[in-house]
């Protein structure tokens, strides 16, 4: 009997919101499922998604995603009116979203959307992120992290070089 490689393959990324995690601290993230028309899943399959100035709000019980811009292909179908940037609905379970809503009706947290993957080569799953927006002071702290970061990396570059 012959074995499958075992190993399990990275999610492909269709998307990332990289201004998240810039601007908002996240504590704890969680994956949902997206309800889609045919016409964004091509879209999607081409590389047309921005998820720059996108978040999620609960409405109803339900979990929305709202900024979400899917460009139509010319090529999709002509017969569907195509409108790029309509709510998309997340496919959570109930403990999530009673979860969620707790969170940010009590204690004034922001759930956004980090980033867009395929789960298994043919679903669209959405990684979104629980969280609360940074200060200015903050963001200044972790540009000077980074910045720092690199000079590091540089100088031991430069030292293993000479020696």
């Amino acid at each position: 009997m012959v074995k499958k490689n075992s190993k399990k393959a990275a999610p492909a990324t269709i998307a990332r919101n990289k201004r998240a995690t810039f601007e908002y601290r996240f504590e704890e993230k969680m994956e949902a499922g997206i309800s889609l028309m045919g016409w964004e899943v091509k879209s999607i399959r081409m590389g047309k998604v921005n998820l720059s100035d996108c978040y999620v709000f609960l409405k109803n019980g339900e979990a929305f995603m709202h900024g979400c811009t899917i460009i139509p292909l010319n090529t999709a179908s002509t017969h569907v009116v195509c409108d790029p940037i309509r709510l998309k609905k997340l496919l959570l379970s109930r403990k999530e979203l009673d979860k969620l809503a707790g969170l940010v009706e009590r204690q004034g947290y922001s759930i956004i959307p980090i980033s867009m993957y395929w789960r298994k080569g043919a679903w669209v799953k959405v990684e979104i992120g629980l969280g609360k927006g940074k200060k200015d002071h903050d963001k200044r702290e972790d540009t000077k992290a980074r910045e720092w970061e690199v000079e590091k990396a540089r100088v031991m570059k430069k030292e293993k070089t000479r020696g």
